[in-house]
């Protein structure tokens, strides 16, 4: 970033890969300028396990997209999940009486509606404005120079692990980056791969990643609610290792090698050559007990999905449909079990409304990258990394206010 002010940088850290993004703004258009990607062995179910591991990880991603963009990165807006993650709405009220509604007020109804009882072992992550109230009036975006007898307001909160937070901080600080913002992984993947037609009428989300699945419901152009399962595509892979005997590299070398969902597609003559652990011989085996192995653990995570959804009374929150991405998407016949579990259209989302390396990055396993540039290209202050220290979680959340104020 030194020497261009212009440029963003991105950084997903994952449970199986850990992906840097850097791109470049030029008159609001983001232009991918170089993408680098390492496997992550120091996370577990989106929660860092070892120090190190992730560092060495980091700084392998980074160098990798630094050498195809040609630039040194500095800082990055970071991506973050797990099943430490939470969600929850919240409501506040202020009285007006009678005048116009001004910046103030705004910041005074927001106040009140995140004044909720957080444990101390929690931060908040994000305070997202959902919509106001004035007097009778619902789904207000923006209600300065109302007059009003009193303002309400909705918004969403997201909290996450003290510890958790801290140590990504402290993973990408030993890798030689400061951390601008940290953001929620279902939130930068949603301004990858939505687009404004679905963020308007109201669809939902689901980023199937290595270690967890986010799910995100969005609605007028706001996240209306946010859930962390802890499955994802390692379970997969830890699936096929344990029914073919096999170590676990090469299980997930079968899976996006020869991974489907559906056993009734499958030719029964189909063979796969399945390695053998320690020093036993390979073993030739139908394909179509891959995909007996792989179908029941997808219909779990796709029925439990249904279960919270249907918990929440969100069954009809999304007319769009649901939107999948992430890098476990790719295996064949997900979607049509997304579809008929849920019952719901289904698309597989990949980044869009992007330039540069576009093609590099039309994979649904960069929407998390792709967009924690977009959300960086947003930000009013992005163009000043320089000030951000990432060893303060208070500077960055007050970044993060100022940001999601500025939107509104």
């Amino acid at each position: 970033m030194q020497g261009n002010e212009n440029i963003v940088a991105g950084l997903d850290v994952g449970t199986t890969k850990i992906c840097a993004i850097v791109a470049e703004v030029f008159e609001g258009e983001v232009n991918i300028i170089g993408v680098g990607s390492h496997p992550s062995t120091g996370l577990r179910k989106g929660s860092i396990v070892n120090i190190e591991a992730t560092v060495n990880s980091i700084r392998k991603a980074v160098e990798e997209a630094e050498i195809m963009a040609d630039c040194e990165i500095s800082a990055v807006f970071v991506g973050i999940a797990g099943n430490h993650i939470q969600g929850h709405n919240s409501h506040g009220l202020i009285a007006i009486k009678g005048r116009e509604i001004t910046q103030a007020d705004v910041d005074r109804v927001i106040d009140a509606a995140k004044a909720v009882a957080i444990p101390t072992d929690r931060e908040v992550i994000h305070v997202i404005p959902q919509e106001f109230i004035v007097d009778d009036m619902e789904s207000i975006q923006n209600p300065i120079g109302m007059t009003a007898v009193r303002l309400e307001a909705k918004i969403h909160i997201v909290t996450g692990a003290v510890s958790s937070i801290r140590n990504i901080i402290k993973c990408c600080h030993k890798a030689g980056l400061e951390v601008c913002d940290i953001v929620l992984e279902s939130l930068a993947s949603g301004e990858a791969v939505l687009t404004s037609e679905e963020k308007e009428l109201g669809c939902a989300l689901a980023d199937i990643g290595g270690g967890t699945t986010d799910l995100a419901f969005f609605k007028d152009n706001n996240i209306k609610y946010t859930y962390e399962l802890t499955l994802g595509g390692h379970n997969l892979t830890n699936d096929i290792s344990v029914g073919l005997r096999t170590p676990l590299t090469e299980a997930e070398k079968i899976k996006l090698k020869h991974g489907t969902c559906l056993a009734t597609t499958i030719n029964k003559n189909e063979i796969i050559e399945v390695p053998g652990v320690g020093e036993r011989p390979p073993k030739k085996l139908s394909k179509n007990i891959l995909a007996e192995i792989l179908e029941p653990r997808i219909d779990e995570i796709f029925s439990l999905l249904k279960e919270e959804i249907y918990k929440n009374g969100l069954e009809n929150s999304f007319p769009s449909g649901l939107v999948l991405t992430g890098g476990t998407v790719v295996l064949d016949g997900l979607a049509e079990i997304a579809e008929s579990v849920i019952n719901a259209p289904v698309r597989i989302g990949e980044p869009n409304q992007i330039g540069g390396l576009k093609d590099i990055v039309k994979n649904p396993m960069y929407a998390t990258g792709v967009g924690l540039v977009i959300f960086g290209s947003q930000a009013t202050d992005s163009r000043n990394f320089s000030e951000v220290n990432d060893n303060s979680i208070s500077k960055i959340l007050k970044r993060m206010k100022k940001w999601f104020k500025d939107i509104i």
